[in-house]
């Protein structure tokens, strides 16, 4: 089966500095196979065949706080998850001047519709859509500031979550797909 895991919090201002090359390897160390990283913010697609879905991010968790010393949480989504996230996103959503779309995967903390009474999105500022792990979240460019989304940072809500932006987000989802077709 092929997988992602979202690594939250690495390589943001300095810190949780993580080398790319290196977590690979701390990846194929833990038993993954058909490893490889997209971008430095924590996207690591690969193979597991021999962990059910649940215990690969506990043991991808364990992995990181050995080899780097860091307690880093590791978000796990199969490749039908990611097809679901996929088919819910607007084809029209860019991350661009113009508009700026983002994916914001949910733990099982908060992995409910009602999360979307939670989030600080003022009415008419941008259009949102919950599906089961996720939230997909667009804005114009020009309602950022006052859309109210920036007090999600550092919101009780924000640990339970990974963003990704939809342009990182649909290249993960051809990573995958090239994964399972073995052409990476």
């Amino acid at each position: 089966m092929i997988y992602v895991a979202l690594l939250r919090g690495i390589n943001v201002g300095g810190n949780n500095k993580i080398n790319m090359k290196q977590l690979q390897v701390a990846f194929e160390d833990a038993g993954m196979t058909q490893v490889t990283t997209y971008i430095n913010s924590g996207n690591i697609i690969f193979a597991s065949e021999q962990l059910p879905h649940t215990e690969l991010a506990v043991r991808l968790e364990r992995a990181i706080q050995t080899d780097f010393g860091l307690k880093i949480p590791v978000m796990v989504r199969s490749l039908p998850e990611m097809t679901a996230v996929i088919d819910a996103l607007p084809e029209t959503w860019t991350n661009d001047d113009s508009m700026k779309s983002d994916v914001l995967f949910l733990w099982d903390e908060i992995d409910d519709r009602s999360i979307l009474e939670q989030l600080p999105l003022k009415p008419d500022m941008g259009t949102v859509h919950y599906i089961s792990g996720a939230v997909l979240v667009s804005v114009p460019r020009e309602n950022v500031v006052r859309s109210g989304m920036n007090k999600l940072v550092g919101s009780r809500l924000y640990r339970y979550m990974t963003v990704r932006n939809v342009n990182t987000t649909r290249q993960i989802f051809r990573l995958m797909q090239a994964a399972d077709e073995h052409k990476l």
